[in-house]
């Protein structure tokens, strides 16, 4: 993973202030508002401190967006830059559009598999390709990023049927000419069935 240095490799974190009902509300609904946040609070923890690396700047893009900058539950030592309004698509663009110069990788926080060699992996992927995809084995991804040698295209993730099987490949539908490349498949957590598939040392159970 070789970089100029005016264009600093940048990992941006989404998450979200772990409040009951306002995280992880499908899992809420199998487990209870409390213990999903609980769960999505210390699952967040966890993969900040894995992903951090000198190799690249780490940002976390937060929600809501004042109570998000002023929080004290995310590392204070981190940039935060607020999520914004839209849907999940409008908001990572806005993320790609309004980053500084150089490559950006975007996850969200709640894969509990995910780790700082993954992050290196796409990095390196995007020397050779315009973007690079974590996939999720329902359809979806778990990782998004662009090199951003160029603008990126106005129509970056419109329209995606979000939340479906369908949402990789209706992103790579909305990047018409780029070359991307795939990294390693995995899983985000959505519901309790997804929680019960993960080894107990992963998943950190309620």
């Amino acid at each position: 993973m070789t970089f100029s240095p005016e264009y600093r490799p940048r990992l941006v974190v989404m998450v979200k202030e772990p409040r009951p009902g306002r995280v992880k509300t499908r899992l809420g609904a199998d487990i209870g508002v409390t213990k999903a946040a609980w769960w999505f609070r210390h699952q967040s923890a966890r993969l900040i401190g894995r992903v951090q690396s000198p190799r690249w700047q780490t940002i976390l893009s937060v929600s809501p967006d004042h109570e998000g900058q002023s929080s004290c539950t995310w590392p204070a030592h981190l940039s935060r830059i607020p999520q914004g309004g839209g849907d999940i698509g409008t908001r990572m663009a806005r993320i790609f559009h309004t980053l500084a110069p150089g490559p950006a990788l975007v996850i969200g926080a709640d894969i509990p598999g995910v780790a700082a060699a993954h992050i290196a992996t796409a990095f390196k992927a995007l020397g050779n390709h315009d973007a690079v995809f974590g996939p999720a084995s329902d359809g979806g991804f778990w990782l998004v990023g662009l090199k951003r040698a160029r603008p990126a295209p106005t129509s970056l993730f419109k329209p995606v049927r979000w939340s479906t099987r369908h949402a990789l490949i209706d992103t790579l539908g909305t990047m018409p000419g780029l070359k991307y490349s795939l990294i390693t498949t995995l899983d985000d957590v959505d519901i309790a069935a997804d929680l019960a598939r993960l080894p107990r040392d992963v998943a950190g159970h309620t």
